[in-house]
Formats: structure tokens, sequence, C-alpha cells
């Protein structure tokens, strides 16, 4: 009972303390909320009462502000007016004195300028009329001589089938240059006959002006005449008859006199007409002879043109019978091989495929001798161009074997690239319509980088193309056959190479391609512009497709390379993260000397790659603009990681 007695004591008094706990509670609460309300009345009473206060004083500063703006204005407004009436009065009478100036002047300069006008205007055009005469006399003797001369030249030329595409040349040249002589001589006829026009309207418009002052100067006689009579028959008898008729007698006078120097004026103004009536019958005479001597230049055209056709013609039959017969031979000699294997030294003369002199005379060793005295008569009298084509197709073996060799660099300067732009240049190769060292060469650079993995072989070719490239931009000057792809060289101009070359052409020492200034080469200042065919703008788009490729090569190579390394060291600090929860710290250091590995590897691949391009003289710029896009691609991995 005692323990109940307990039990009970104490779960009573954890009840009232429970009660007394709430109830305490309750009242401190009811304080708290009172008391809160209460001071929550009195802050919102007093800031109300503080923003009434500051209501009004802002309410009087800003009535404050417009009153003194108001006033400032008024007070700026009547120093404005007074300022601008003063300026507009100095302004007026200044205006005033100027303007009076320049009429008084004006006044004082007009007859001397208009004398002085026209008297310069008369010596110009006869001094002019006199030249053009005499300019138009010596060329059409000129041309007419020098025509003869070239029509000879051209006859003798055409017995001779080497001269041919000379002739047809020049032929082309003399016929532009005789159309815009044509041309020119048409508009100066045309100026003429404006000018006729012209002189004519002026002077009819000057007989029609005397005229109508000839005319006025009679009505103003007579009008004076019948005021006379009247003021005589108004007038009294006696008193006013003797100085009415002194004053209309001396009217009278005055204005016979007038009639006399109008008289006078308008014979000289006849006689005027008459000169420029002969004036112009003497120009239509001599737009009758400039006519006659244009038609017989446009005949002289004519024949010329069909002269050239007729070259045309012997040139193309001609190069069909070179065909024939080489074909001819080929099927007479026993092998392929005999042809190339028998040694032969002869002199070759300059045709439009060659750049050799001609000397007019070959020397040949006594296998060849032997040879063409074996095959049929034919090819006899086609010996000098055969033994020709034969030699060129020699030295293009010859260039083609060379520089499908690594042929390395002389200084800076890349030698295959330099060869073959001097064995071009030397051979006319650029001048050509049709021939296929473009394409030979083409395929040897082709079969040269077919193995994509060896990345010398790539920065090599890169070099050498680029190099020939610029040269090539240097030197060709592209003609009418360039209009034929505009498409692909707006392309080419918009590609990274085409922009390169822009550049390059822009500052030749810039842009990393210094090396090619050395004297092994010709500068790019000395360097002869040539109007290039088809076949060679040909060759200089298929290069830079080519110096694009290899370039897109070698930056994709460098990629593949790096791309597992760099997957690595992206990979790496999530197991040194792991590491460091763990509190392993052997692991964590391990990691990051992995994690600088993988790094060091891939500045070792960039290194590698730079030594590569090093090697191989590779232009700075394009040595950039690889490691730029390899850094982006870094950048880009990392970021999608």
């Amino acid at each position: 009972m005692a323990e109940l007695d307990a039990r009970r004591a104490e779960v009573l008094g954890n009840a009232a303390r429970t009660i007394q706990r709430l109830i305490r509670t309750y009242i401190a609460r009811k304080e708290f909320m009172a008391l809160r309300k209460s001071a929550i009345m009195l802050q919102s009473h007093w800031r109300g009462l503080l923003a009434c206060k500051l209501y009004e004083q802002l309410r009087r500063e800003a009535a404050a502000l417009k009153i003194q703006k108001n006033f400032r204005r008024h007070i700026a407004r009547e120093s404005y007016l007074t300022v601008r009436l003063a300026a507009i009065t100095l302004q007026t009478g200044l205006r005033t004195m100027t303007a009076r100036n320049e009429f008084r002047f004006k006044k004082q300069t007009k007859a001397a300028i208009i004398v002085q006008a026209a008297l310069r205007c008369h010596l110009a055009y006869s001094y002019y009329k006199s030249l053009q005469k005499a300019a138009l006399t010596t060329q059409c003797g000129w041309r007419g001589r020098v025509a003869r001369r070239e029509l000879r030249k051209l006859k003798m030329a055409a017995r001779e089938t080497g001269a041919l595409k000379e002739a047809k040349d020049k032929l082309e040249k003399r016929v532009e240059e005789l159309t815009w002589r044509l041309q020119l001589e048409k508009r100066l006829r045309t100026d003429l006959e404006e000018e006729k026009a012209q002189e004519l309207a002026k002077l009819q418009d000057a007989l029609h002006a005397m005229q109508v002052q000839v005319e006025e100067a009679n009505a103003r006689v007579i009008k004076e005449q019948e005021a006379a009579r009247k003021a005589i028959e108004e007038a009294p008898p006696v008193i006013k008859e003797t100085p009415v008729i002194v004053q209309d007698t001396e009217k009278v006078n005055s204005l016979a006199a007038e009639v006399e120097s109008l008289k006078a004026s308008l014979l000289s103004e006849r006689k005027a007409a008459e000169e420029a009536c002969n004036a112009c019958t003497d120009a239509e005479a001599r737009s009758a002879e400039l006519q006659k001597k244009l038609e017989d230049s446009e005949r002289k055209v004519d024949q010329l043109q069909e002269s050239m056709q007729r070259l045309e013609e012997k040139l193309a039959n001609s190069e069909s019978e070179i065909q024939v017969l080489r074909q001819q031979a080929l099927a007479i000699s026993p092998t392929g091989k005999s042809l190339t294997t028998r040694q032969r030294t002869m002199i070759i003369p300059r045709t439009p495929e060659n750049g050799n002199v001609t000397n007019g005379e070959t020397k040949v060793s006594p296998d060849t001798t032997l040879a063409i005295s074996n095959v049929r008569e034919p090819e006899s009298e086609e010996k000098p161009q055969k033994s020709l084509n034969e030699k060129q197709q020699e030295n293009q073996d010859i260039l083609i074997k060379c520089i499908s060799e690594n042929l390395g660099f002389s200084g800076s300067k890349p030698i295959a690239a330099c060869v073959i732009y001097k064995c071009l240049l030397q051979w006319r190769s650029f001048e050509v319509e049709r021939t296929t060292i473009f394409d030979r060469i083409i395929q040897t650079i082709a079969s040269s980088i077919e193995i994509q993995d060896k990345n010398d072989v790539l920065a090599y070719w890169l070099s050498n193309s680029s190099t020939l490239l610029l040269l090539l931009q240097r030197t060709l000057k592209a003609n009418g056959a360039g209009s034929l792809t505009p498409q692909r060289r707006r392309a080419t101009s918009a590609s990274l190479f085409g922009r390169m070359s822009q550049g390059l052409r822009a500052s030749p020492q810039s842009g990393g391609l210094s090396f090619l200034n050395g004297r092994g080469l010709s500068r790019l200042d000395d360097l002869r512009q040539v109007e290039a065919k088809y076949p060679a703008l040909l060759f200089k788009q298929q290069l830079t497709a080519f110096l694009e490729k290899i370039y897109g090569t070698i930056r994709d190579n460098l990629k593949k390379e790096i791309s597992p390394l760099l997957g690595l060291c992206i990979q790496a600090p999530r197991t040194s993260r792991a590491s460091l929860v763990k509190g392993r710290s052997q692991a964590n250091a391990a990691a990051q000397q992995a994690l600088i590995a993988h790094w060091q590897s891939i500045v070792k691949s960039l290194n590698r790659y730079l030594d590569i391009m090093k090697a191989n003289h590779v232009p700075p710029f394009l040595v950039r603009k690889v490691f730029t896009q390899i850094f982006s691609f870094i950048n880009v991995q990392l970021f999608n990681r």
C-alpha cells in the first residue's frame, strides 16, 4: 500500500505539473499576444505619422522645384530671344551686303566671261578638229601597212605546221584590236554627227532671234511714226509746230540708225550661217570619208577572220595527220620498248608545248638513224615532230620518276614543288590547250598519299602541294577559259585554302611561307604572269582539293591517336574521387600519377606531330590551323564528358 500510495502521489504530482505548465504557457502566450498587438498598433500609427510628414516635405520640395524650373525657363527664354534677334539682324545685314557685292561682281564680269568662253571654244574646237583629222589619216595609213605586213607574215608562217598555233593567237589578238578600233571609229562618227546637229541648231536659233529683233525694231519705228503723226495733228498749228517736228525728226533718225545697225548685224549673222553651212558640208564629206574607211576596215577584219578560220582548219588537219602517222609508226615498230631504249641526243625546237629554244636542226645518234631508216616514207616526213614528242614524253617520264621519290628539301624549300614548277614553266604547259603532264602529276601525288597512316609522307606532300599552289597562284592569270568554272572558284576562295592563298597573295612575306624567298627559287615578285588555259586552271583546282585532303587526313590521324588517351584522362578523376572518400591515400597518388601520364602521352603525340611537320617544312599557317582545331576538339570532348 505504501508503494501504491507513493506511486499514486507521483502520478498525481506529474499530472499537476503538466496542468500547471499548460496554464502558465497559455497565460504567457496570452500576455505576449496582447503585448505584440499593442506594439504593432503603436508602430503602425507612428509610421503613418512619419509618412505624412515625409509626404508633406516632398510635396513642398516638388512645388519649389517646379517654381524654380518655370522661373529659370522664363529667364533663359528671354535671353535666348534677345540673342536670336540680335543674330538675325546681323545676319540680315551681312547677307544683304554679300548679295549686293556678288551682284555687282557678276554684272561686271558677265560680258567678259561670255567673250572669253566663245573665243576659247572656237580655238579648242579648231585645234581638236585638226588633230582628229591628222590622227585618223595617220592611223588608217599605219593600220593598212601593219595589216599588210601581218598578212604577209601569216602567209609565210602558214606553210609550217609548228607556227599555226602562234599565228592563231596573233590573229585573235589582231581581230580583237581591229574590232575595238572599229567601235572607236563608229563612236567618233556618231560624235561628229551629234556635234554637227548641235551647231546647226545653235545657228538656227541665233538666226531666228535676230529676225525677231528686226521685226520688233520695225514695229517700234512704225509705232513712233504713228505717235508723231498724231501729236502733229493734235498740236496747235503755229506755236508747237517746230519743236514737234524737230523731236520727230530726231526720233526718226535714231530709229533709222538702229534699223541700219540691225540690218548690218543681220547680214553678219547670214554670213555666219553660210559659213556654218559650209562647215556642215565639210563635216558631212569627212564623215563620208570616215565611213568609207570604216567599211574598208570591216572588210579587212572579215578577211582576217576568214584567214584565221582557214589556219585553224589547217592546224586541225595537221594534228590529225600527225596522230595517224604516230599510230602507223607504233604499228610498224616491233616493240614499244625498242624506241625508248635507243639513246639519242637532239636539239628540240620551241613549240607551244615546251619551252626549249628553236635551232632548226637535230643531232641524232647512229642508232636513231638506223631506226628511222626502217620506217615508211610518211614517218620520215614527220621525223622532227615525232622526235619532239618522244623527247617531251621522255622528259615527262623523268619528271614523274623524280617526284615519285622523296627529294627532300634544300634549306627550307621543297625541291619537288620547285622542280615541278620550273619544268611546267619551261615547257609552257600552262599555255597549251591539251596536255597530259598535269594528270600524271596528280596521279603521282594520289598514289603517294594512298597510305594514310604514314604521317611523314603526308606532311612531305602537304608542304610540296602548298608551295606549288602558292607558285601557281602567283603565276597563273586566268583568261576566257577561267570563266567556265565560276562556282568552283568561288567555292575554293571561300574555303580555308582559298583564304590562305588570298592572304599569301596580299602579303607574300607573311603567313609562314617566307621559305619561298630564297635564292634557289625565284622570288614571288619576279614571277612573270602567264595566261593559263583550262588544263592549268583544272590542275590548280585539283591541287587545292589534294591539299585539303592531306590536311584533313593529318588532322584526323592526330585525333584518332589522342582520342583514347583523352578518354582515359576524363575517366581517371572518378577513381581518384572514390579513393578520397575511402581514405586511401596511396591509391589517390597512383591515380594522380596515371592521370599525369595520360596527359603527358597526349603532349608527346602533339610534339611528335609538330616535329614531323617541322621536319617537312610545313607552312606555319597550316600548323597553327591543325593545332587550333585539335585543341578545339579536346575542349569539346572535355565539355561533353
